[in-house]
């Protein structure tokens, strides 16, 4: 891990994994929150915006800012996909905190994302927690946005099993399915944790008593939104637990030693019953055809995770705050 903390913009859609994700960002001495993006996904755009305010509020770090996002995929697609069923409707639970008191930025998000980029060129880590639509209109706006970024961790993307969306997708890519094709070809410096990882990162009941039981802050302030989280689980898994998808995408940032990784071209299908599938090519072959593969950008995919370890730091982290 750096000696100095690492840079990072956490672009995201909260939701309660989100939550649990930036109160770690927040709790880990390793990186340095420069500020929040917000997108759709979990809920719409503005409440989006609306739930980073609070939960920065409920932190006591008003200081960072939040730059709102895109309310459109990168087609100008507005038939989105939500996930309030997952995280209420809300997104934190069906909870109903009272607002906010701080507001947005008046930069849009991809005009901050490449601010920041060009304010510390090769410095900077996007943690991509939702669709990837600011990432791509970041990469429109400049150019040049690929090679100042120091690197894009995206949560996204079913490697090698099903989807959560449907048997081919995962949610965040088949949110934005254009926009996540041109990240990954983009020639950013992009590393992808996908749910074939993140699945294995799960926290269970007992692990949530724990929590409930610490004096840490954050550690009650979500034992009070779990519930909605494990209910979806337990319907859609049969399972008692919950995956840890976006604290684990951050911990990637913290210590990418948690994972190993493969390295190759990943493109996103998008048409079809298969849209938002991710197909990575992984160099083992030499086709004789020439393909949508040939000579694009390689991209690190996370294929191993240490699940206990990653639980133990999200643990530890969020009871001792």
């Amino acid at each position: 891990m750096a000696d100095t903390p690492q840079k990072i913009i956490i672009d995201t859609d909260p939701g309660i994994d989100d939550a649990m994700a930036i109160f770690l960002a927040l709790q880990s001495p390793e990186v340095e929150v420069l500020g929040l993006t917000t997108i759709f996904g979990n809920v719409y755009t503005t409440l989006s915006t609306r739930n980073a305010l609070h939960l920065l509020e409920i932190a006591g770090r008003t200081d960072i800012p939040v730059a709102e996002g895109s309310h459109v995929t990168i087609t100008n697609g507005t038939k989105l996909r939500v996930a309030d069923f997952v995280h209420g409707i809300d997104g934190l639970g069906n909870q109903n905190f009272p607002p906010p008191k701080g507001k947005p930025i008046e930069q849009a998000a991809a005009a901050f994302l490449v601010e920041q980029a060009n304010l510390y060129p090769g410095k900077v880590t996007v943690v991509a927690l939702g669709p990837l639509t600011n990432i791509a209109l970041a990469l429109k706006l400049d150019p040049a946005f690929q090679k100042k970024v120091g690197k894009i961790i995206i949560l996204g993307g079913a490697f090698f099993v099903n989807g959560n969306v449907n048997a081919a997708a995962e949610a965040n890519i088949f949110g934005d399915p254009e926009a996540a094709d041109m990240v990954f070809t983009s020639g950013a410096n992009v590393v992808v944790v996908g749910i074939n990882v993140t699945h294995q990162v799960v926290l269970t009941e007992d692990d949530r008593d724990k929590l409930a039981r610490s004096d840490g802050k954050f550690a009650k302030y979500l034992c009070k939104i779990l519930d909605v989280y494990f209910s979806y689980h337990r319907d859609a898994y049969e399972t008692k637990g919950v995956y840890l998808h976006d604290p684990a995408t951050v911990l990637a940032a913290v210590d990418s030693s948690l994972f190993t990784y493969t390295e190759g071209v990943v493109r996103v299908q998008t048409t079809g019953i298969t849209r938002g599938l991710t197909i990575l090519y992984n160099n083992q072959k030499r086709f004789g055809e020439v393909s949508e593969w040939c000579d694009k950008p390689t991209v690190k995919v996370a294929v191993t995770v240490d699940a206990p370890a990653i639980l133990k730091l999200v643990m530890d982290r969020l009871m001792d705050s």
